[in-house]
């Protein structure tokens, strides 16, 4: 919300990495103006889910020197502006899958700013294009891949049907054989925190902020169990030797040691994909 990227580090604790982080204007009345999902292309460079500019953007420096100097990579389909777009995965073949919740306006869903009428998800192809995967969702949210690249998962924020989705991807990027894989729905009685941000571990098993905390899911919708935090849960991320997974609550960051390893830390290859 203070539109600054943080950067925590063992032994120095936590300082600004980068501000301006998602608006760069001068003045908003967005309670979230900041970047969202923040991921590291293959190239190693800083691609940012910008609240306030509404826009998918590339730090246009080193990480190890950040400073507020953007590209944008897509910030409106068929010539309509996004909403806010939230959260990314990048595929091995450059393309980004993001979704595009209005979190980042000041009224969300009944901004007069919105000048799309769907939540959507989307796929940026390496050579710039960018292509609506599905509009049905009502509040997309966090979103990962498969190891091997062949599915494509979607958390879904809505109280009233608070899902995970799955994907098949096909060889050209689009997505079919829509299924809910997990409903947290029922959980909400009880615990506190909608679906939110996913990861992957090398096993496929999705890391799903939700309901109490952080649920472990099977590639086939399996509930094996819940990081219960006694807070709510926005995103996580593998970190360290892969054995650590972090957390990000409204106040805190928090972690918890695995027993698996995150996707990425010893990748396989994955499937190729279409470069357009």
């Amino acid at each position: 919300p203070n539109n600054v990227v943080f950067r925590w580090k063992e032994g120095e604790g936590i300082g600004a990495y980068l501000k301006p982080s998602g608006f760069t204007g001068t003045e908003t009345k967005s309670p979230e103006p900041g970047s969202n999902g923040l991921a590291i292309d293959a190239e190693g460079r800083l691609l940012l889910c910008q609240h306030g500019d509404r826009r998918l953007a590339r730090m246009e420096a080193a990480t190890d020197a950040p400073k507020a100097a953007f590209t944008t990579l897509a910030d409106r389909f068929e010539g309509k502006r996004f909403n806010s777009p939230n959260d990314l995965a990048v595929h091995s073949s450059g393309a980004v899958y993001f979704t595009d919740p209005p979190y980042g306006l000041p009224e969300r869903f009944n901004d007069p700013q919105k000048e799309i009428d769907f939540q959507g998800v989307y796929r940026l192809s390496p050579t710039g294009q960018v292509a609506l995967l599905t509009g049905e969702l009502t509040a997309p949210n966090g979103i990962a891949l498969s190891p091997d690249e062949s599915m494509l998962y979607v958390a879904q924020s809505d109280p009233q049907k608070a899902i995970v989705m799955a994907y098949d991807l096909t060889p050209d990027g689009r997505v079919e054989n829509p299924r809910v894989l997990f409903d947290a729905t029922p959980l909400l009685a009880t615990r506190t925190g909608n679906p939110d941000g996913l990861k992957v571990d090398q096993q496929g098993n999705l890391f799903a902020t939700g309901p109490g905390g952080v649920l472990v899911l099977t590639p086939d919708g399996r509930h094996l169990g819940t990081i219960m935090t006694g807070e709510r849960i926005a995103n996580c991320a593998f970190g360290d030797d892969g054995r650590t997974l972090y957390m990000t609550s409204d106040m805190h960051l928090c972690r918890v040691r695995l027993k698996t390893i995150g996707d990425g830390f010893k990748k396989a290859a994955g499937r190729p994909e279409a470069s357009d």
